[in-house]
């Protein structure tokens, strides 16, 4: 097997993944709030790493052709899923009204490691874009390679959601200065909440549609 072949499908795994994750979603949410509040964060980067790393191999192994046979799965995980975003939403939204709530936040009331992995559980299995993402749009891409050229193409997507993750759980404490401020909390929670609550609409859309 040769060099190029390898690195052809490790890179195309790399930046594949890195355009599905790259953007703003319930997850990502999640994970940039836990890095500016530094709670927890080595724990969440790694639980949506290794998530993510998981649902690819279960895709490239077969998975994705699984799940597109089962409809009803896909309309039961966006109905959990639905609730599951538009009750964090609500929170989120109802911590935006108070300033003084949010610095007591920032400050103390931490939860523990166990309450802060079952929320990141949450958004990422009860998310059916992760599913979309990782097993059937990876995963099916992958699963085109042949023999160990499989496993280069999973390693180069599995290395994008590490690096991202941990840039964004890490590379939050660099807005540190700019969320001491009450008021920026109050937009962070405000942006979130918005944004879980359009991600939930969306998702119970599809889960109406499919009943």
């Amino acid at each position: 097997m040769s060099a190029e072949l390898v690195t052809t499908a490790f890179l195309n795994g790399l930046f594949m993944s890195l355009v599905l994750i790259v953007a703003i979603g319930a997850q990502n949410a999640y994970v940039l709030r836990q890095g500016l509040r530094r709670e927890h964060v080595s724990a969440v980067v790694l639980f949506c790493a290794v998530s993510d790393a998981v649902l690819i191999s279960a895709g490239v192994a077969g998975m994705a052709q699984a799940l597109q046979g089962r409809p009803m799965l896909a309309t039961a995980l966006a109905a959990f899923g639905a609730l599951f975003l538009a009750g964090y939403g609500l929170r989120a939204l109802w911590r935006s009204r108070a300033a003084g709530a949010l610095r007591t936040v920032t400050q103390g009331g931490s939860l523990s490691r166990t309450a802060v992995l079952a929320q990141a559980a949450g958004f990422t299995l009860l998310n059916p874009h992760v599913y979309l993402d990782t097993v059937l749009l990876v995963g099916s891409t992958g699963a085109q390679y042949a023999g160990s050229l499989k496993g280069w193409f999973v390693a180069g997507s599995a290395l994008a959601s590490a690096l991202w993750f941990s840039a964004l759980g890490y590379g939050a404490r660099l807005l540190a200065p700019v969320f001491a401020r009450p008021r920026a909390w109050q937009m962070l929670d405000a942006l979130i909440g918005g944004t879980m609550l359009v991600l939930a609409a969306l998702l119970a859309r599809r889960a109406i549609a499919g009943f």
